[in-house]
């Protein structure tokens, strides 16, 4: 089944459906923290055929949808934070997500997924949700950072494991080269993160 057809399931069916689906083709003074390199476009240099499974089609589509609905919280950092710490890697994560989001639209398009995300607003881990990003900009102080440093985790961790399963199952090497990049990136962070519990 090609995940940019789940469109015609209801959000509960889709979610349930797309987890299996992933699962099933896996198996087949302040100091500014050092973030990790800034990963060269995977996506610039395409092939004259590029092939696209299922695992390629699900990761992009989703992915996309994650690291766009993580940014509206990101937002919310720099005039919010308490902790001057979060502000930096909030940023340093924000410019990377819209580093991934110009190779991710780019193998969007030579696949040819539809313009409209199946994925958007889908409820599943680590999707950061409007409802998620009012709560936190109705929050103060620490109850923000802690906010904020909870959801970003849930992202990450979120963000390991589908890429984890493009790694295994994806089979165009673009695709899987830009995973192996976010596999690193949100591993990175993860760490940093730790500081702030």
């Amino acid at each position: 089944m090609r995940f940019s057809r789940l469109n015609r399931f209801p959000p509960p069916a889709r979610f349930a459906i797309t987890g299996t689906l992933l699962l099933g083709l896996s198996a087949c003074g302040t100091t500014t923290a050092p973030g990790p390199a800034a990963p060269a476009s995977v996506a610039a240099a395409a092939p004259s055929a590029a092939t696209f499974g299922g695992t390629d089609l699900a990761w992009v589509e989703i992915t996309i949808a994650m690291d766009e609905q993580l940014l509206p919280l990101l937002d919310l950092v720099p005039g919010k934070a308490a902790d001057q710490r979060l502000v930096q890697l909030s940023t340093q994560v924000r410019d990377l997500h819209e580093r991934e989001l110009g190779d991710l639209r780019a193998l969007h398009d030579e696949a040819r997924l539809p313009a409209e995300n199946p994925h958007k607003g889908m409820p599943m881990p680590g999707m950061v949700t409007p409802e998620q990003v009012a709560e936190a900009a109705a929050a103060r102080g620490a109850a923000f950072d802690d906010l904020v440093v909870r959801r970003l985790t849930a992202h990450l961790e979120q963000g390991v494991t589908l890429a984890e399963s493009e790694r295994k199952a994806g089979v165009e090497p673009r695709t899987r080269a830009l995973a192996e990049q976010v596999l690193d990136s949100r591993r990175t962070y993860l760490s940093l993160l730790t500081s702030f519990s």
